[in-house]
């Protein structure tokens, strides 16, 4: 479990979403001329689209960076629709100079799920780490497929998904039946490796979870306070996202 030192969260609010998602291209870009083979830790959902759509939009070249993907369902193949490798082909692959050798995400469909986790541990660490992490946070504070009550050091793993994460998720399937019960996932424990974190929140119904992350303690309840502990830790917010916070 982890302990020790606690790093004050540079919070950042933005009248809208779409300055939200601007800001955080922004950092990514800086960091991709800085650094053109730069690592990035990348997610999938709603939040994260405009911040793809920025990225793609300034037309930085991402022809030598390195990507490694969250988390993937358990079971969906890649030409899935939902799979999370179809989401980042529309949203970022098939849209940039991104090399598919450069593009990883956990393999849903492995015939030995445990070993795929390794293996993906083993190419992180092969790349040299994560510099940048982009994260979004659920509804119940969930990071990745991290779901209350994980484990702080835990690493890539199989995990099964808590109901309230597959009702939100029911939304991109034709039915709660067709979402998967279990997902690949980094562990906490992996990204808190991360050099940096941006977790990108928008709207009210972040707004609670936003609320315990920066103000509240850090517990494995809510996995997100976890990254009370992070030594550079950007979270990056609309105006309804920040809508319960006191100041």
């Amino acid at each position: 479990m982890m302990h020790g030192k606690r790093y004050p969260l540079t919070v950042e609010v933005f009248a809208d979403y779409k300055q939200m998602s601007q800001r955080a291209a922004d950092i990514v870009i800086e960091l991709v001329k800085e650094k053109p083979d730069a690592v990035l830790g990348l997610p999938t959902g709603s939040t994260p689209l405009g911040f793809y759509d920025a990225l793609v939009a300034s037309g930085v070249s991402l022809a030598r960076v390195r990507t490694f993907n969250l988390d993937e369902y358990l079971g969906l193949p890649r030409t899935h629709p939902e799979s999370y490798y179809a989401f980042m082909k529309r949203a970022l692959y098939d849209r940039t100079d991104l090399r598919p050798e450069n593009c990883h995400i956990p393999d849903g469909t492995a015939a030995d799920p445990d070993e795929e986790c390794r293996r993906y541990e083993e190419a992180i660490r092969a790349a040299g780490g994560l510099d940048i992490l982009v994260l979004g946070v659920g509804h119940n504070g969930h990071i990745g497929f991290n779901e209350p009550g994980s484990s702080w050091d835990a690493r890539t793993r199989v995990v099964e998904l808590a109901e309230s994460t597959r009702k939100a998720n029911a939304r991109f399937f034709n039915s709660i039946d067709e979402v998967p019960r279990k997902a690949i996932t980094m562990g906490i424990g992996t990204i808190m490796e991360a050099r940096r974190i941006l977790l990108l929140a928008s709207g009210e119904g972040k707004a609670a979870a936003i609320k315990e992350l920066v103000e509240g303690e850090p517990r494995p309840e809510v996995p997100a306070t976890v990254l009370q502990y992070h030594p550079d830790t950007s979270v990056l917010l609309d105006a309804a996202a920040a809508s319960l916070l006191r100041r």
